[in-house]
């Protein structure tokens, strides 16, 4: 009996340790080729294809002229390319953003989040890629508030779902202010934006960087004040999808460093400082009042040449104002400010006809624009609106400029840099066509870039050229 009880004692030690053995070994199977190969950065290198899930809004994804754009969207663009996989895009509600992604329904989300404790518990988040503020929206004729303080008792519109709404509750709960928070389902922010800009509402709160880009838009409205300290802007994944969020990491590290990501948000918040309340108002009007007198010209001429006519009409607002007479001191004259050389050389005899003007003037942009073939992309088009404001030969000198520092001379980040320090002896004196109010030509892109962004905000439709 005492031999049949330890006989039947080792076998169930050799059968624990045979069924220890088999569980070991298909977890290492498992975990070293099984579960990698379901993993999503498997299965979207497989399918080659990722989706991004996002909101369609000016800062996120939104068709202009039948193309995708977006400072979401760019930066989706270039990670599905550092993957090497095709982008599909899935627009979804607020409110059903962390669970469209728990769910499948795209792989990552990449919309202006805010990193938060609260929504850390949703998903997983990467590493921050832009710092931005919570402010107060008011109107620039509401005086009545000046901090938080002020704002006991007051009415304030956000959309539901949103760390507007959690900072006004910890507001109300820690200081007691009895704010009374209106929740729109769904509602942009933007849309929040242009109500107080038009008084039917008196107060929103935005982000930062989308405060500062819709003011363009809305030159009336007023970045009060800051409603909590800087916070962390991330991309989202589900819940321990470390490999796929290992990554958007590497990818975000990457384009930090090799410049991708600042000429990204050059092109989207570059400008978004630029503010000039009077000028605004004033050429939000005279889109009203006196583009239309001179926009069948414009669309016509920079149809002939290959240029998007909003791109031409934000050139004529920068150059003339909409004024045919306009006349400078220095003698050029017209709608496009065509010196008397220029319109000699593009075959106009009137500098003072709406029609001629606007064709010598297109016709030197695209000269201008022909001449820097070699400059890739976007650039290409802001290198010419610098050499039709200062000229050919000067860019050239900014050029070798930006060479001799170090610095690329076919990007315009470079000549940003340099071609303000054609003002300086120092440097105007080793270049060729020598001094130069160097400055002028930066503001100037930067001019009409602005007033070209607001006129894209106004209609979207068809695809745009030489942009």
């Amino acid at each position: 009996m005492h031999f049949y009880r330890k006989y039947k004692l080792n076998v169930h030690i050799h059968l624990i340790t045979i069924v220890g053995g088999c569980f070991l070994v298909f977890y290492l199977v498992y975990s070293t080729y099984i579960d990698p190969f379901f993993s999503n950065i498997n299965k979207i290198l497989q399918s080659n294809t990722i989706t991004m899930l996002t909101r369609n809004n000016a800062n996120c994804y939104y068709i202009y002229r039948e193309q995708p754009m977006g400072f979401e969207y760019q930066l989706a663009q270039a990670f599905s390319k550092y993957l090497g996989v095709q982008l599909k895009v899935n627009t979804v509600n607020w409110q059903d953003m962390f669970k469209a992604a728990n769910s499948g329904q795209g792989d990552f989300i990449a919309a202006s989040l805010t990193i938060t404790s609260r929504r850390d518990n949703k998903v997983d988040f990467s590493i921050p890629y832009m710092n931005i503020q919570q402010q107060l929206i008011t109107h620039r004729d509401n005086r009545r508030v000046d901090g938080i303080e002020d704002l006991r008792g007051k009415k304030i519109h956000v959309r539901e779902g949103t760390t507007y709404q959690q900072r006004l509750e910890e507001l109300n709960a820690n200081k007691n202010l009895n704010i009374k928070i209106v929740l729109h389902k769904d509602m942009p922010t933007e849309e929040l934006i242009r109500l107080v800009a038009n008084k039917k509402i008196h107060f929103t709160v935005a982000d930062s960087n989308i405060a500062l880009m819709n003011r363009r838009y809305y030159p009336d409205i007023n970045i009060s004040f800051p409603l909590e300290e800087k916070q962390a802007l991330g991309w989202a994944v589900k819940e321990e999808d470390n490999d796929l969020l290992e990554k958007i990491n590497s990818f975000f590290k990457q384009i930090k460093k090799n410049g991708l990501y600042g000429k990204i948000y050059t092109k989207y918040y570059g400008n978004i400082h630029i503010f000039d309340y009077v000028d605004l108002i004033k050429y939000h009007r005279r889109l009203k009042t006196r583009l239309p007198k001179y926009k069948d010209i414009i669309k016509k001429t920079a149809k002939q040449f290959g240029f998007d006519w909003r791109l031409i009409a934000a050139i004529v607002y920068q150059e003339s104002h909409f004024n045919p007479q306009a006349t400078s001191f220095t003698g050029v004259k017209g709608l496009m400010q065509v010196t008397l050389q220029t319109a000699q050389e593009m075959g106009i005899s009137n500098r003072l006809s709406p029609k001629q003007s606007i064709y010598a003037g297109v016709k030197y942009l695209k000269k201008m624009y022909s001449r820097w073939d070699k400059i890739k992309g976007h650039d290409q088009l802001l290198f010419a609106l610098a050499s039709y404001n200062i000229g050919y030969g000067h860019v050239t000198d900014a050029q070798k400029i930006a060479k001799k520092m170090g610095l690329n001379q076919n990007r315009w980040s470079s000549l940003k840099k340099t071609l303000p320090l054609l003002r300086e002896k120092k440097y105007y004196s080793q270049t060729k066509y020598g001094y130069a109010r160097g400055t002028e030509p930066v503001r100037y892109v930067d001019r009409v870039l602005l007033y070209y962004d607001i006129l894209k905000k106004r209609k979207r439709s068809t695809k745009p050229l030489f942009i």
